[in-house]
């Protein structure tokens, strides 16, 4: 349990920074929280659908394709959750692809066994 929550936690962190980061991305603190809930069950449950439907184009992109559909799971988290906007479907790629970015970075110094700082 106690991994769960603080993946939860670095989650609403790189959420936060890219709103910092870019002025076309808004958000308040219950935006966030709430966001990141709901963009985790949109993540679970529509974007696998999509990766399927989307398999044939993404294979051509070599892969590309998928930052258009993050950029469509934040478009739906944004246009559900409120204080959690993002404005034009553009931003929402650029979003996307910066909050997995920062996710990657502050994941590579949490230990995925453990869930603690790597030294």
């Amino acid at each position: 349990m106690q991994g769960w929550v603080l993946r939860w936690f670095l989650n609403i962190l790189a959420i936060v920074i890219t709103a910092a980061l870019l002025e076309n991305f808004e958000l308040t603190l219950w935006g966030a929280i709430v966001g990141s809930i709901f963009l985790g069950i949109v993540n679970a449950v529509i974007r696998p659908l999509l990766i399927i439907l989307t398999l044939p184009l993404n294979i051509v992109t070599l892969g590309l394709f998928t930052f258009v559909i993050n950029g469509v799971m934040l478009w739906i988290t944004s246009a559900t959750v409120k204080g959690f906007d993002i404005h034009g479907f553009g931003w929402a790629i650029v979003s996307a692809l910066l909050i997995s970015i920062i996710s990657f970075i502050i994941s590579f110094f949490i230990d995925d066994r453990t869930f603690r700082f790597r030294n």
